[in-house]
């Protein structure tokens, strides 16, 4: 019986989001783990710009809009000039709703779709036609959100695109038959000006039906992306949830 062939870690991995929060600290522990990173967002934080300064052969940073996606290809062929070509991608870069459905504008839900789903669509095609023109086997990472599996009110267009890349990463496993391996992981909410919008009861409601009794860390979800970018796995098509059991 033949050996199978394996999905190589990935040595190249850009970022979408990487500015802040959970997108900086992905960037952060990558570097950590001696991958090159590249990290783009619409502003380029001092705390990104300082990676970038300190490690400048291992980082390569931009100020790209996911939705530009002209320049979020250009930004993609800068960092294949200087770090090589991307063999990872974490689409991590979506905007968050404060609102009930009925008092969404339709400006505000084509935002939210175009930001959250229909950008990274087109950056991990842009990516991936790359990434198989060159031969490389690869790693996706989608960051969706436990908002794709349970209800939450004030969050349903934002709840729509997460459950659609949840779709899109299943069919994604499927139609690259095994040469790039495509996952989710699906976070509980955390402490964030993005779930503000539920209010402090409603946190505190989550907290109490959570069995492991707090809201979801930054450092509970870099683990898990690392492992499915750069680890030997047989992870292919999953949404990994992420919440301490609270959507149970």
């Amino acid at each position: 019986m033949s050996e199978p062939t394996l999905v190589p870690p990935s040595k190249v991995v850009l970022v979408s989001g990487g500015s802040k929060g959970l997108g900086l600290a992905f960037v952060n522990d990558l570097i950590d783990a001696g991958v090159k990173v590249a990290a783009f967002a619409r502003t380029v934080t001092p705390e990104l710009t300082a990676l970038a300064e300190k490690y400048p052969d291992q980082v390569h940073v931009g100020s790209v809009d996911v939705t530009d996606e002209k320049g979020a290809q250009a930004f993609v062929k800068e960092v294949e000039a200087k770090l090589g070509p991307i063999d990872g991608l974490v689409n991590n870069a979506a905007v968050g709703q404060d609102s009930l459905h009925v008092h969404t504008s339709a400006e505000q839900i084509a935002n939210i779709i175009h930001t959250n789903l229909t950008a990274p669509l087109v950056l991990t095609r842009f990516v991936l036609r790359r990434m198989m023109a060159k031969g490389l086997k690869g790693r996706i990472v989608n960051v969706t959100s436990i908002c794709a599996q349970r209800g939450y009110p004030g969050l349903v267009a934002y709840s729509a695109t997460k459950g659609g890349m949840d779709s899109a990463t299943r069919s994604m496993a499927r139609e690259l038959g095994g040469r790039v391996l495509v996952n989710s992981v699906a976070p509980g909410f955390f402490a964030s000006d993005m779930s503000a919008v539920l209010g402090q009861t409603q946190l505190d409601q989550i907290v109490r039906r959570t069995p492991t009794g707090h809201l979801t860390e930054p450092e509970e979800v870099v683990p898990v992306v690392r492992m499915l970018l750069l680890e030997n796995t047989n992870i292919n098509g999953q949404v990994l949830v992420i919440d301490g059991a609270a959507s149970i």
